[in-house]
Formats: structure tokens, sequence, C-alpha cells
């Protein structure tokens, strides 16, 4: 069997893997169980991804964890989803601290049911202090969503007199994204083998390396990421250039 951790070169490693779990109902009706099944077990999966990253060093890692269309499932499901999101907030807070993980999260927090919102704000603030590797949590989250709301404080700022039109450039508008504060991803994962990102960080991964997985996520573990990282870096990055320029430098 490869052992995909000891082909890592640890000089090439990206800043920021963002991964799409998907497939935990596919799963979980494989086994003949409920989808809020496979997403009980997909939490495993969140501690192995993460404490995977944290220990080769990889300082940002982002989940995409619930959509802002997911709220269109089942309501049985959606109830269950937030109560396992809720219990895994707290089970969770010790486990960061002690391997000294950030907790963050991106997307429209304030239209989560108002418990998990007040205890991802204490996870975020108990877990400030860590410096080890950032956890971002996408909840409630789209790229849709956030352009539109990017495009709104602009206008907003622009009809107060705060700036003008000719100000708004690439780095003006990244400075207004909810990741205005962690580099962009260069690795983007989706496991369950579907091939399509899923309205998911659409401007932060212009130029991320995709790499899909027929894996569901409630079996993906270490060995999987340490074979996506292994497929990254023997990937060329040349951001529109020719080889020959990327050689030069």
């Amino acid at each position: 069997m490869t052992n995909f951790k000891d082909k890592i070169d640890p000089e090439k490693l990206p800043r920021h893997v963002a991964i799409i779990m998907d497939g935990n109902g596919r799963w979980a009706k494989q086994h003949g169980k409920l989808r809020v099944f496979g997403h009980k077990n997909g939490v495993v999966s969140v501690r192995e991804a993460a404490e995977a990253a944290a220990e080769l060093g990889i300082p940002y890692l982002t989940l995409y964890a619930f959509s802002t269309e997911n709220w269109l499932r089942p309501k049985t499901e959606v109830n269950a989803l937030m109560r396992l999101l809720l219990q895994t907030i707290k089970d969770e807070v010790a486990t960061m601290n002690k391997n000294n993980i950030r907790l963050n999260a991106i997307g429209d927090l304030q239209s989560l049911p108002q418990r998990n919102y007040l205890h991802l704000m204490k996870a975020i603030e108990q877990t400030s202090g860590n410096d080890r590797m950032t956890l971002t949590l996408a909840l409630s989250y789209s790229s849709r969503w956030e352009l539109t709301m990017v495009a709104k404080k602009i206008a907003e700022e622009v009809r107060a007199g705060r700036c003008n039109p000719e100000d708004i450039d690439q780095d003006f508008m990244g400075k207004h994204l909810t990741t205005h504060n962690i580099p962009d991803p260069e690795l983007l994962i989706r496991t369950s083998g579907e091939y399509r990102v899923s309205n998911f960080m659409l401007w932060q991964i212009a130029y991320a390396e995709l790499y899909f997985t027929t894996k569901y996520w409630p079996e993906f573990r270490r060995e999987d990421l340490y074979k996506a990282l292994v497929d990254y870096q023997c990937r060329e990055r040349r951001f529109g250039q020719t080889s020959e320029q990327i050689i030069k430098k």
C-alpha cells in the first residue's frame, strides 16, 4: 500500500486547502441508514482532516459545511444538522485548543439558529489565541450570496461618499469578501465523485487546483488528504504564464 505522506514535499505545501465535504447522505443510504447517520460519521472525517493538516503545517483549512441552498432540504434533516453542528462545536473546542487550532466561520451566520450562532461565536472566541492553523467553517454560505453582499456594501460606500467607482479594483473587492483575512485556497478538494464546485468560493478559487475523489466524505481519512497533496505537488501552477516563464523565475 502506497504511503502518500512520505511522498509529500514539506517545502511545497499549499498554505490554504478547502474541502467540499460531499456524500454523507449517499454513504448513509449505502449502509441502510438515515441521512443524518452519514452526517454524524462525517464529523470523524473533519477531525482527521483538521489534525492531519495541522500536523503537516498547513496554516489554513476551510470546510464547506452548510450552504445557503441546504436550507431547502427537508426540515427534519436541517434540524438534525443544526443539532449536530451545535454538539460538535461544543465537543471539539477542547481538541482545537489542544492542537492549537483557531476556529473561524464565514457565511450568513445570523441566519443560523440563535443557539448555534451563540455557541459558534463562543468557540471562535475560546480558540482565538491559537496560531498553528485556522480552521474555517463555511456555514449558510454560498458564493453568490457573498458576492451579492459585497456589491451591496460597495454600493453603500459609494453612495455615502466613502469611495469612488474608480477606486474599485480586485484588491478593493478582496477586502470586502468574508475571507479578507485569509489567503485564497491553492487546493480545492471535493469528495463523492461529483465534478462541480457548487457555488463555493468562486472568487477565491480562481487559480486553485481542483482535486476530485470518488470517496464519500465519511470515508475520507488522513491518507486521502495526503494523496490529494501529492497530486497537487505534481502540478505546474502557471497563473496564466508559460512554463518557460515559470522556470526562469
